[in-house]
């Protein structure tokens, strides 16, 4: 039989590849080539189709009449149509006046296409155009005039969305609102607020406030919560929440929602009760917000109805739940705990986390020890870590021998974080236990601890049979203050077991430097066993023992490849010229792991003529070097470190884009920032870009005062929220400033943190901006921010 390899769905056949190139070459030849590229449109191939739309996009205005022509006069198949439109969004050129001049074409289908091409071009400049479009007698028209206007934003567009409201005609009315809730402009928020009480738009209505984030909407919302049905109620709760959410990435730990939510008013917030009931009927993300509100709210109703959503077989569902119950704390505790005795090992698994740090909820915990499910034990154990009552050890050390490693790990875990007064007894006891698991975890405890009793009970283990039991022994010996644990090392390096060989050199490690010691070390360097070589020569590192680094050097070419990784590792340690010379020629190995332990090792010794070596390797192929050269590079206070870190900011591994913002999040300096103020068109970067920027380090401030003062409608958000999660006194005074510095787009962006701040100062700011500022649109927010 033979295999045929399948080709992949995203890969080009030849014939698609040959016809890819042919566009090619007519692009290069300029605008002649018009004819055959834009005949090309309506070929079967998609790849060949997006190949004729980015040429054609390319050759700027020479195309616009063309593609115009074909939106005129070929619409008889769909495919030349759409890519068309595409060629016209995305080309350069003088493009919108001639789009524009099909707005006024009797074939509501060409309309609908250019108002579509210059909402995809965001051309502030056809605002007008589009304006009048809404109001056209073809609803296909005015709905397509309206999505255009929603993406390109602004006052203008705005007001001429706000308009579509009192259309009358609900086929215009409902995309204007999803695009009015899109556009999170504040001023939409009181021409939203007012259909909420028309039972036809409320429901879409209070979906757009949510989608604003504004925190106006938030008391028409929370009376939707008081009096509205089910159904409302239910989307009130999700547009809560996106309102808070939206609050928080702005301003960062900003708590409005939860507070108007839980504070007594003239007019009584909804209750736990009336949330728990419309759950019912609700979809995942209406129960996940329900989850969050009924955190918020408290109380026994509240806890209730998160119990049930617990048992959600949505995942994010349940975790949201799990979340609300652990924000109500104490509130929760008598439902948690009775639901923890009742519960079986499923309803356990999501419980345990949320037991609150009270003793009282000890013998409910004690209860899980003893589950048949090894993950409820394990999490047992851990949560009576995290109460921390001692008064649970004994029943612990009674799990030391559980058949589950995950539980035996936990529960040594709980001893060593919890200690007692007869931890000790308890530990010297469990070691002198028959049952092989038991001794292994109590001497464990007794390493850990250190307890200078439990030196026999080492010394013994040292001379059973069971290698593993040794290994325990062994690792606890460096803790123990007493001439003999050393001894006892010394003697086990030379074992006749390797692993148990291979432990010994690696507890050495841990001790004081010493003659004997290192000598020991050395001799391990010989060691037929790798893994023996391998701790011999890390440890060797971590005594720092320069006069080991020539013996250390000659292992560079080991056979076994953990050893050349450990004798990288070491020489990172030591700082004699040998030693550097070694890691650089080790960065450059052919070995992946070696190359990589050499260029961290460099990056350990800042040494500057190790940073030509760690620039090149940024650039390496593989992401993983490229991840640890970069993290290298970056311990430098060098002129090469920031546009090295910018760069990286692009690269094409998820990994290092991340990594490269991490770093640039905390260097100090104006061009840092403006660096990182740059990747903020950076899509995929963005959000991390803000949390950032919100670090703050010195020349961040002024850096981000800079930014806003040329910001635009996209950026200017981004820098505020920047400022707003800072939380400093001088982050709010820079707010106060950019008021009024800032560009117009800034200001606008600027007036509702300002308003979050909750000051007289600020409201004074904010009342002066709306009478002052020469920026309309600025005015009209200032007042919204002031509630007005």
């Amino acid at each position: 039989m033979t295999s045929t390899l399948r080709q992949h769905p995203l890969s080009l056949s030849s014939d698609d590849r040959a016809r890819v190139e042919e566009v090619e070459q007519l692009a290069r030849q300029g605008p002649a080539s018009l004819p055959a590229l834009v005949a090309g449109l309506d070929a079967p191939s998609w790849a060949v189709r997006r190949a004729v739309v980015s040429a054609l996009a390319r050759l700027g205005t020479p195309a616009v009449k063309p593609l115009c022509d074909v939106l005129c006069h070929r619409r008889d198949n769909e495919a030349r149509i759409a890519a068309a439109v595409d060629a016209l969004a995305a080309a350069t050129g003088e493009v919108e006046a001639p789009v524009e001049a099909l707005g006024d074409d009797p074939n509501p289908a060409i309309v609908c296409d250019a108002a579509q091409v210059l909402g995809r071009r965001r051309s502030r400049q056809s605002v007008p155009l589009l304006a009048r479009l809404t109001v056209h007698e073809d609803d296909n028209v005015a709905v397509a005039a309206i999505e255009a206007l929603g993406r390109i934003g602004g006052g203008a567009a705005v007001d001429a969305l706000l308009a579509s409201l009192g259309s009358g005609n609900f086929f215009r009315i409902f995309p204007a609102i999803d695009v009015l809730g899109r556009s999170g402009d504040p001023t939409v928020v009181p021409a939203l607020m007012a259909l909420l009480t028309d039972p036809f738009y409320v429901l879409e209505a209070a979906r757009a406030l949510g989608r604003t984030g504004q925190e106006a909407a938030v008391p028409a919302l929370l009376n939707m919560l008081q009096r509205g049905n089910d159904a409302a109620v239910r989307a009130a709760a999700v547009a809560l929440v996106e309102i808070h959410d939206a609050q928080v990435q702005r301003f960062g730990g900003a708590r409005m929602v939860p507070s108007m939510l839980r504070s007594g008013s003239a007019e009584p917030h909804p209750t736990g009760r009336r949330l728990a009931h419309v759950i019912t009927g609700a979809d995942a993300g209406e129960k996940t917000a329900v989850a969050r509100l009924l955190g918020w709210v408290g109380g026994a109703d509240a806890a209730a109805g998160l119990l049930k959503l617990l048992d959600s077989q949505d995942l994010g569902v349940s975790r949201a739940a799990a979340a609300a119950l652990g924000e109500l704390g104490s509130e929760a505790d008598a439902q948690i705990l009775q639901a923890l005795r009742e519960g079986d090992s499923a309803r356990r698994r999501v419980l345990l986390p949320l037991v609150g740090r009270r003793a009282a909820a000890v013998p409910d915990v004690l209860l899980c020890l003893e589950d048949r499910d090894a993950t409820v034990r394990a999490l047992a154990a851990e949560t009576l870590s995290r109460i921390g009552d001692t008064s649970a050890v004994p029943a612990l050390f009674a799990r030391l021998s559980d058949e589950d490693p995950r539980v035996a790990q936990a529960v040594v875990g709980a001893i060593q974080s919890l200690g007692s007064e007869v931890t000790e007894t308890l530990a010297l006891e469990a070691a002198r236990s028959p049952d092989t698991r038991q001794r292994r975890a109590a001497l464990r405890i007794v390493a850990y601890f250190g307890y200078p009793r439990g030196l026999d009970a080492l010394l013994l283990a040292m001379r059973d049979p069971d290698e593993r039991l040794r290994d325990a022994a062994i690792y606890g010996l460096p803790f123990i203050d007493d001439p003999r644990a050393v001894d006892a090392l010394l003697a086990a390096a030379s074992h006749e077991s390797e692993r148990t060989r291979a432990t010994a050199m690696r507890a050495l490690g841990q001790t004081d430097k010493q003659a004997r010691i290192t000598s020991t070390l050395l001799g391990g360097l010989n060691d037929r066993d790798p893994w023996v070589r391998y701790y011999a020569c890390q440890s060797l590192g971590k005594l720092n023992e320069e006069a080991a680094a020539d013996a250390i050097v000659a292992l560079a070419n080991d056979d076994a490849g953990q050893v050349r990784v450990a004798v990288v590792d070491a020489l990172a340690h030591l700082h004699t010229e040998s030693a550097m010379a070694a890691l650089r020629r080790a960065a450059s190995s052919t070995d992946a792991d070696v190359r990589r332990a050499a260029l961290l090792g460099l990056g350990v010794a800042r040494r500057q003529d190790a940073l030509p070596v760690l620039l090149e390797a940024v650039g390496s192929e593989d992401p993983a070097t490229r991840l640890v050269a970069l993290s290298a590079v970056a311990e430098y206070d060098a002129p090469e470190t920031l546009p090295a870190l910018l760069r990286a900011a692009g690269d094409r591994d998820d990994g290092v884009r991340s990594a490269a913002v991490g770093f640039l999040a905390t260097r100090t300096g104006l061009h840092a920032t403006q660096s990182l103020v740059s990747l903020l068109g950076d899509v995929m970067l963005r959000e991390q870009v803000v949390g950032a920027l919100a670090l703050p380090v010195d020349g961040r401030l002024p850096g981000l005062l800079a930014a806003l003062e040329v910001a635009d409608d996209t950026t200017a958000p981004l820098l505020v929220a920047a400022l707003a999660r800072m939380r400093r006194a001088d982050a709010r005074a820079a707010l106060m400033q950019a008021l009024v510095g800032a560009s117009p787009a800034g200001r606008r962006a600027t007036a509702p943190a300002v308003a979050a701040l909750g000051t007289v100062e600020a409201r004074e700011a904010l009342d002066r901006a709306a009478h002052r500022d020469e920026d309309a649109d600025v005015r009209r927010a200032c007042l919204l921010a002031l509630g007005r």
